[in-house]
């Protein structure tokens, strides 16, 4: 059969980059085996076991890469078990090595170290392209701060805001998401050699009792990995809640881009701002004049798969039996892999759409102005009220006079004549000219500016100060 003739996920063939596709591949895999296998060899021999030398430690670490996996294939049919067809496979090309390798270790040696390993792995790679949207959107929200809106509640005009302020409340949810990631980072501990129950029964063999050489082995494979600590207890596996915390984390990115995606889609509907267009895009088929959302489009649907993603880990941590079942390793080796692929997915889309937010300022002056005689009438009404007039008759006949006009807006699709209306009313002791005046939108954001300022200062800047070597990250779709 050829390529076209079998299925590909979409995750390698549109949308994660080849960085996050290596991550979770079987090279990175078994020769993340490998690594530990050499690291526990390693261990061993200094700690004193005269059965492994330092001649099988090199051996071993010479052949990490060159795996034959047509040799491993062929041993897992005829097994039915991938740690031993890769135990098979190595000791193949380490023949003076082949007697130690997994020695004192369970399956869940490789498997599962393997697995915290590749998974610190790609949390680099999220966090590296989260800091960078964040820094996009950091430098959209600066340079539009001053810039008065429509700000919604429930999707009707209710106040201005700025276009700066609302991209800091997209800023500040990807803020939340970072803190949630790099906690988790930072207390990522790899399982170590726990034995088959948890137990190390095997290393109290091997070493004779001796519970120290058997922690001092423990530690020495954890910095060999790059790890400070091991799990302090486990049964054969980590405790399967890490996945879960972790995909909860990836869960979170996928909620904050989807609300931005959204967001973005209504305000491309409004023609105030959309993502870049390329110059020979074409938006729909059938309509050449058309200018489709597709990449927050995208977002929006990636972003639904990770969010019901992060029901299979958690379902799988609640349904471990005691020290370990095996209905954990289907559902988990597409779970997590699939939740990564899709967040770099849509942090890859993330960093196109952020760094190219097209803005149209006449559009959003204009929807400004249209719904800012609606807005000027708390200022209209407190200047009657300070001159003696009564707070709430003067808001029925606001009312009133705010229903007619709707009314004029939605009914005959007429202009917004309220100003006419509270002028030509004696109540409120004002004119046109007077009200008119006041129809300043930069008068009605309230402290918008200033609180992008502070935000930025204060949350943004300590962490791209902190991230200033991996910022500048640019990302080119191929669809």
């Amino acid at each position: 059969m050829t390529d076209y003739e079998t299925y590909e996920s979409p995750f390698c063939t549109r949308y994660a980059s080849e960085e996050m596709q290596f991550t979770f591949s079987a090279q990175k895999k078994f020769s993340t085996f490998r690594r530990l296998w050499v690291a526990l060899a390693r261990a061993e021999m200094k700690l004193g076991l005269e059965k492994v030398t330092q001649e099988m430690v090199d051996e071993l670490e010479a052949h990490i890469d060159d795996i034959d996996f047509d040799m491993a294939a062929k041993e897992e049919k005829l097994l039915r078990h991938d740690v031993m067809a890769h135990v098979h496979t190595y000791g193949a090309c380490c023949p003076k090595a082949k007697g130690i390798i997994h020695l004192g270790a369970t399956s869940c040696y490789v498997g599962d170290n393997t697995d915290v390993i590749v998974m610190r792995d790609a949390m680099k790679i999220v966090h590296r392209k989260l800091v960078n949207v964040i820094a996009n959107l950091a430098a959209f929200a600066n340079k539009y701060k001053d810039m008065p809106c429509l700000a919604y509640t429930h999707l009707q005009p209710a106040q201005l805001t700025t276009v700066g302020k609302r991209a800091t409340l997209w800023t500040n949810e990807l803020l939340m998401d970072l803190e949630d990631l790099e906690y988790q980072m930072s207390n990522l501990k790899l399982l170590g050699q726990k034995g088959t129950t948890g137990t190390q029964a095997s290393f109290m063999e091997l070493f004779d009792g001796d519970e120290e050489k058997i922690d001092k082995l423990e530690q020495m494979i954890a910095e060999e990995m790059g790890f400070t600590q091991c799990v302090p207890v486990s049964g054969q596996t980590y405790s399967r809640k890490v996945d879960s915390r972790i995909v909860n984390v990836l869960g979170g990115i996928a909620q904050s881009c989807s609300k931005f995606s959204n967001d973005l889609r209504i305000l491309a509907n409004f023609k105030e701002m959309e993502e870049p267009f390329e110059k020979n895009q074409i938006g729909s088929s059938a309509m050449p004049y058309k200018r489709n959302p597709m990449r927050a489009e995208r977002i929006t649907s990636l972003s639904r798969y990770v969010m019901i993603d992060t029901l299979n880990p958690a379902f799988t941590a609640g349904t471990q039996w005691f020290e370990r079942t095996l209905d954990d390793s289907a559902n988990k080796r597409i779970a997590v892999a699939e939740a990564f692929l899709a967040v770099d997915s849509i942090l890859n889309i993330m960093l196109n759409i952020t760094n190219g937010i097209v803005v149209y300022p006449k559009v959003i002056r204009a929807r400004v102005m249209k719904e800012l005689p609606f807005m000027a009438t708390e200022n209209i009404m407190m200047d009657a009220v300070m001159k003696g007039k009564d707070r709430q008759e003067l808001h029925e006949r606001i009312r009133q006079h705010s229903v007619a006009a709707g009314k004029v807006i939605k009914e005959e699709g007429g202009e917004n004549d309220l100003v006419d209306r509270i002028a030509n009313d004696p109540e409120f002791m004002t004119t046109k000219e007077e009200i008119e005046a006041k129809l300043i939108p930069e008068n009605y954001t309230g402290r918008s500016a200033s609180q992008v300022t502070a935000f930025l200062e204060k949350c943004v800047k300590p962490v791209l100060e902190k991230n200033k070597s991996v910022l500048g990250e640019k990302a080119e779709l191929s669809v």
